[in-house]
């Protein structure tokens, strides 16, 4: 928590002129006492005088979230050029215009605009989630003040942004939390975190002298920004306003979000590729100029070779693939991708981390077990708790049970309990600690039962014991709680029947019974998600604010062995680079703050590592946005929600392991794209160099190339329909650009010598290399035959092919074969061959598709 600066000037303690604040850091303010507290603030529990509220409001400022400017459709649309496939393929566009090569120049400026317009689409989608923020702030809060230094103080309604360190605000039922506060009285406080921690069970909080050790959202002294008082009344200070609370803290931008595993694949392969394209055109404009004495007439033909490399209709196939896979995830498994590449992001997750509850446990205990004071398997222990839980919530008149008595009514049964005839009742309290259910049995005249349940030290004090006895029975209880469980101690007491009433004094002299445990209750599809994530390669971390024994205790339940657990103050000590290493090896980190958490994902992507985060609270934001991925449910906070990249309809693993799936399945195609498309495009600019030194005349026209390029690119589009292949799930989708760009290179080689035979099978059929119509038919109608050949062997799909790829392959095929023989080529420069070519082409097509299908049973 960030602590306000003090500014320099006089103060008092009493509250006068000061306009001081805190001089230590936020760690520091942590750590000191309510009346250190107060002294560093200059504050008194009486409140501020007005002067000093207004001076301190000076130099603080308002109590409100940092502003954030909305970015301009401009500003977003230039940043997209900035990509660096995009900022080429527009050269590349710009250049086509300059030498009139039109048609070429509209597709690609075309292909420009719509995947610019589909980005920033997606910036702006992403920050509509700031506007969520102000639903969170209360607007106007009671604050204690005085009108000067000797006043009496009274309390009045302030405007939220008015509120500054040292103020003391009164809180009840249903108010909103204006800032971070420190609690100085408290009664019966519970409040509601959900909607910083996505835990839906109101926390308990109380007053403590000395100051907790915990620094979470959890800690019991301390309310924060964004939360509501769900019972009881507290009278606090405040600590942090504005954007040094740690709400704001948590949604705090940090900087722009890290490139996600879908960036680096791309723009790796986009720069090998953009270096290839920078280097051509000056290539073959000097060879030309140097062999055949050509001048600035081969540029449109040296932009041809350049366009030639582009897989210009990349993001167009890749926002097919993902929309196709996307819509079908959010059909069969409610999983909705808000950020297209995101579900390739899902796809090349190798390491999963997540928070424990609500993912791993529902927001909700459940008995574990009930035993005596020596330790033995004790149901009557569970009946006088479920006793005393229904009776307290009927008497007491409780609009819910809480957490825990909810758990003991389900376990218990509630014939037992409606076994008693209810007398009174003393609900829980933060300063006793227990609850009491006063009943009387039917089969007893003349007395009464005190039921007693709560904190074991609260109960056990409490009870006729001798010291040695109480504090076996404290070791006892330590040991239960060691091994992941709540313990809830239970007692009764006889008295005689009496129609005064019970007050908390009669809880003395009690009957020891036993102890109650809980556990958090598992979520009913984790342990098959965790086993099905082992499977797929898929390593999942549990980051959690709870107890380590809590955590370990949960995974072990679900089959994750935990190991080593590392708590906060293990990964506070650590440079970054030592903890990349330990978040490596370690399965659990437990009491992490929204620091904590970004800290140890950043580590793992710095590790090497592709990183899916799955939470669902305001205490997530930051390691939701340091994460390649982020996932967050349907019941997940708004401004969580919002800044997902993927929604879930419900809290299920098993709808991320699906999640996963289709994005190894979308990956894979994409990733058949670009290993079809750079392949078969490597290969002819390869052959196309070849001849454009060798032949009097350019070998292939900018139309042909054009036309050539528009009808391969439209086939591969039936990619987005391709089954995956069982290996293709099976572990993450990684496209790493250097072996990517061999394999590429090799396939490119193979396809560029298909084509020398081609010109060879030209040169001995007729003549045609002496004929320029002649080669760019036969060239022409060779170059599509070997794509489609391509499109269906070099796939990564399950084999067969689906239908709708070998539709397209043929199609494609036939357009090769018939534009030559038809009028329709014609416009084009295309004519007739003489059939003996054909026969030569057959033979250099079937050895050129064994060749492939060799070589691809030996690739990856």
């Amino acid at each position: 928590m960030a602590a306000p600066a003090r500014p320099a000037g006089p103060g008092s303690a009493g509250g006068g002129p000061a306009t001081g604040g805190p001089a230590t850091g936020g760690r520091e303010i942590d750590r000191l006492t309510s009346l250190q507290l107060l002294r560093t603030l200059d504050a008194s529990p009486r409140g501020l005088t007005e002067d000093d509220a207004a001076a301190r409001l000076a130099v603080h400022g308002p109590n409100l979230l940092p502003a954030r400017r909305a970015t301009s459709w401009p500003v977003r649309l230039a940043r997209s050029v900035r990509d660096p496939f995009t900022a080429v393929l527009l050269a590349l566009g710009v250049v086509s215009a300059a030498v009139a090569a039109w048609g070429t120049a509209g597709v690609i400026l075309t292909l420009v605009v719509v995947s610019c317009v589909l980005r920033a689409h997606g910036e702006h989608r992403a920050e509509r989630a700031m506007a969520r923020l102000q639903d969170l702030v209360a607007t106007t809060v009671s604050v204690r003040r005085r009108a000067g230094p000797r006043a009496e103080p009274a309390v009045r309604e302030s405007p939220v942004d008015e509120v500054v360190p040292g103020d003391v605000v009164r809180l009840g039922p249903g108010d909103l939390v204006p800032a971070d506060v420190r609690l100085l009285r408290a009664h019966g406080l519970t409040v509601d975190q959900s909607a910083l921690t996505g835990e839906s069970a109101p926390v308990a909080k109380e007053v403590r002298e000395l100051p907790a050790e915990d620094t979470s959202f959890a800690r019991p002294d301390m309310c924060f920004q964004g939360s509501t008082v769900a019972t009881g009344s507290t009278s606090a200070v405040v600590v942090a306003t504005g954007a040094r609370t740690r709400f704001a803290a948590a949604y705090a931008p940090g900087g722009p979000r890290p490139a996600s595993a879908f960036d680096r694949s791309v723009h790796g392969i986009s720069w090998v590729l953009i270096r290839f394209m920078l280097l051509t055109p000056p290539l073959v404009l000097m060879a030309n100029a140097a062999l055949r004495g050509r001048g600035l007439e081969t540029l449109p033909f040296a932009v041809a070779v350049a366009v030639g490399l582009t897989p210009e209709m990349l993001p167009v196939v890749v926002t097919t693939c993902l929309t196709r896979g996307a819509a079908l995830l959010a059909r069969t498994h409610g999983v909705i991708v808000r950020r297209p590449p995101a579900l390739h992001d899902l796809g090349a997750t190798d390491v999963l981390c997540l928070d424990k509850t609500g993912t791993l446990t529902q927001d909700r205990p459940v008995v574990a077990d009930a035993v005596d004071a020596a330790g033995r398997a004790a149901p009557a222990v569970l009946t006088w708790a479920s006793v005393n839980a229904w009776w307290t919530l009927q008497l007491a008149d409780l609009p819910v049970p809480d957490p825990l008595d909810e758990a003991l009514l389900e376990a218990g049964d509630p014939e037992d309990a409606m076994a008693y005839d209810p007398v009174a009742a003393l609900p829980f309290d933060s300063v006793r600690r227990l609850s009491t259910a006063v009943v009387r049995s039917p089969d007893t005249l003349g007395g009464h039962t005190l039921v007693v349940k709560g904190a074991v030290e609260s109960v056990l004090g409490r009870c006729a014991l001798d010291e040695a006895e109480r504090e076996r029975l404290a070791r006892d209880a330590a040991e239960l709680a060691a091994q992941g469980v709540r313990v809830l101690a239970v007692a009764t007491g006889e008295r005689p029947a009496r129609a005064r009433p019970y007050t908390p004094a009669d809880e003395r002299g009690l009957a020891f019974l036993g102890f109650v445990t809980f556990r958090d209750a598992l979520a009913p599809t984790a342990a098959d998600a965790l086993a099905r994530f082992a499977g797929h390669g898929v390593t999942v971390k549990v980051l959690t604010g709870d107890h380590p024994a809590t955590a370990a205790r949960a995974c072990r339940d679900l089959g994750l062995e935990p190991g080593e657990v590392v708590d906060a103050a293990a990964v506070e000590a650590l440079g970054d680079a030592d903890l990349a290493g330990l978040a490596a090896r370690t399965t659990v980190f437990a009491r992490c703050t929204p620091e904590h958490k970004a800290r140890v994902v950043t580590a793992l992507r710095r590790h090497g590592h592709t990183v899916g985060f799955l939470g669902d609270g305001v205490n997530d934001l930051p390691a939701l946005r340091a994460a390649d991925v982020g996932v967050v449910p349907l019941g997940g906070v708004d401004v969580a929600r919002e800044s997902a990249d993927v929604v879930l309809a419900d809290k299920d693993l098993t709808a991320v392991d699906h999640a996963i799936a289709a994005g190894r399945h979308a990956s894979g195609n994409i990733a058949s794209y670009l290993r079809i498309t750079l392949s078969s495009n490597l290969g002819n600019v390869m052959a196309m160099l070849a001849a454009g030194l060798l032949l009097p005349f350019l070998p292939m026209l900018p139309s042909q190339v054009l036309v050539q390029n528009l009808c391969f690119d439209a086939a591969q589009l039936a990619l987005a329909h391709d089954r995956p292949a069982p290996r293709t799930l099976a572990r993450p989708a990684a496209l790493r650009p250097v072996p990517f760009l061999r394999l590429v290179t090799g396939f490119g080689l193979l396809g560029a010598l298909a084509d020398l035979a081609t010109f060879a099978a030209l040169a001995a059929t007729a003549s045609a290399v002496h004929e320029q119509g002649a080669f760019h038919s036969g060239w022409f109608t060779e170059n599509l035959l070997t794509q489609a050949l391509v499109l269906v062997l070099l796939r990564t799909g399950a084999r067969p092919a689906p239908r709708p790829l070998r539709v397209a392959a043929a199609a494609l095929a036939a357009v090769g074969i018939a534009l030559p023989l038809t009028p329709l080529g014609t416009p084009l420069g295309l004519q007739p061959l003489p059939p003996a070519y054909y026969a030569l082409l057959a033979a250099i097509l079937t050895g050129y598709a064994a060749a492939l299908a060799l070589l691809t049973r030996r690739q990856p």
